[in-house]
């Protein structure tokens, strides 16, 4: 692969901390520098650095064989992001990281002016982050969409129904045989809740209730976490709350185009 001279990477994997020394926190980040450049031009220490990440004085100077799996998993991060690259690839970035490290994560990509390709499973993390996708649909079909997540799923529901209405629409014709024009429904939820049984017209009924509720809940959560209101334990069992909605949201929703393709 060619790349331009400037390009920097970053390459934040699963596999975790790599090293072959033992050696301390600290020392394992300043063999990478000194310090790191702020976008204003000023610039913070290495153990300025480690503390944004949670990383207090003391627990700085902990041998790398001692640290938890999640410290070893920040420390790689942080490890990765002090290099400065201006081409970052994060490999789930979200897995085995605490909500306070979390939020810095989220407000240094914010804030970061170079290029980022993330690969990850949690959807509010990609909300937040993403403004492109390149969604893998199957059969070699890569869909080129400008959107985070949650539009790309909403767009992808109405592709479904706008496919079956249009299928629903075109006339039978054959050889010898005058057209038959198909009566559809101006509504197309209506028409595909005609082909489900009465107990699936009332789980999709349902789950045209729940879907925006949980939706609206997340939004209102969000909005709290964000204008900076709430104290630490708030903060997590919100984090929590959302983490679950969105789980739930991703059942709904896979079961809402089940429902749909029943037609």
């Amino acid at each position: 692969m060619n790349h331009g001279d400037t390009v920097v990477f970053g390459n934040f994997n699963q596999e975790g901390l790599q090293y072959k020394e033992d050696k301390r926190a600290i020392e394992y980040v300043k063999d990478f520098a000194e310090f790191f450049p702020l976008a204003d031009g000023t610039k913070i220490s290495a153990t300025q650095f480690m503390e944004k990440f949670g990383f207090a004085s003391e627990q700085q100077y902990t041998p790398l064989s001692k640290l938890s799996g999640g410290e070893k998993r920040r420390l790689h991060l942080l490890s990765i992001l002090f290099l400065n690259p201006n081409f970052l690839i994060l490999d789930e970035p979200t897995n085995d990281l605490d909500l306070q490290t979390l939020r810095t994560l989220e407000e240094f990509l914010l804030d970061f002016p170079g290029c980022i390709l993330i690969v990850s499973h949690d959807r509010y993390f990609m909300d937040r982050m993403v403004d492109h996708l390149f969604a893998f649909e199957g059969d070699g079909v890569i869909k080129d969409f400008p959107g985070n997540y949650t539009l790309y799923r909403e767009w992808k529901e109405k592709e479904i129904i706008g496919n079956r209405q249009l299928a629903m629409s075109n006339p039978h014709v054959s050889a010898g045989v005058q057209p038959v024009n198909i009566k559809t429904d101006s509504n197309p939820v209506q028409a595909i809740k005609s082909k489900l049984s009465f107990k699936e017209k009332f789980e999709f009924e349902q789950l045209e209730k729940d879907m925006p509720a949980l939706q609206k809940e997340k939004a209102a959560l969000e909005e709290k976490m964000n204008n900076g209101s709430m104290d630490y334990d708030a903060l997590q069992k919100a984090a929590e709350r959302i983490s679950s909605i969105v789980q739930l949201l991703d059942e709904k929703e896979m079961r809402w185009l089940e429902l749909s393709e029943k037609i």
